[in-house]
């Protein structure tokens, strides 16, 4: 059954089985269309932006997450571990958490696509706004293929974000060199796929919150 437009617009939730690091490995996609009415022209390239990141920039613990938005994996981690993460260790002050952009590509589109979408809401919006937007978007990923320019928008549009820039940002993808940079330094660390999950630097065998939670709390406790 396909998603409608207000379980895409609907709070955090998800489904899947975890398993281990290495989850996605790669694939290909489709395409789409921009919504009607949207023709906001040709966007500027941005060749960097600041890193997205919850916490203090002085927490005791920092957490680096590589993602694909076309990964089902990823999407098991963004809607079921990451919010144990930030609820447990970022709100508290424990733990520097940051995005890391990695499109293996699982889908030749959707994960370059979504990841420029991705980073026109931080740069248009703001980096709490960039993270519930991947939330949203991890929410709809299947629906992706055949409706995603439509999902980008109307998700951002919630979000007190234009709809239109950040559909064209998908297609036109702007923001490419910002992805790039991203996998380019996952790739100089090893990254076997995706999700990779590293604490303080040290990259997990599992992205599961069992695995996640035990990590975090050894080095607190060391």
């Amino acid at each position: 059954m396909r998603s409608t437009r207000r379980s895409y617009l609907a709070a955090l939730g998800g489904t899947g089985a975890l398993g281990s690091v290495a989850g996605c490995l790669g694939g290909s996609g489709g395409s789409g269309n921009l919504p009607d009415g949207c023709d906001v022209g040709t966007l500027d390239s941005v060749s960097s932006l600041p890193r997205p990141a919850l916490g203090p920039e002085d927490a005791p613990v920092t957490v680096d997450v590589f993602e694909d938005f076309a990964c089902p994996h990823c999407q098991t981690f963004t809607t079921s571990v990451y919010p144990e993460i930030k609820s447990n260790y970022v709100d508290s002050g424990d733990v520097l958490y940051r995005f890391f952009d990695f499109p293996i590509p699982v889908d030749e589109t959707w994960s370059w696509a979504a990841a420029s979408a991705a980073r026109a809401v931080q740069d248009h919006g703001d980096v709490e706004t960039f993270f519930t937007f991947t939330e949203r978007v991890y929410e709809n990923q299947g629906d992706l293929p055949d409706s995603g320019y439509q999902i980008v928008h109307d998700i951002a549009n919630d979000l007190d974000v234009d709809g239109c820039t950040v559909a064209a940002a998908a297609d036109q993808e702007p923001y490419r060199e910002v992805a790039e940079t991203d996998r380019e330094t996952g790739s100089d660390r090893g990254v076997p796929g995706t999700p990779a999950v590293y604490v303080d630097g040290e990259l997990l065998d599992n992205y599961g919150w069992e695995s996640v939670s035990s990590a975090i709390d050894s080095r607190l406790d060391g």
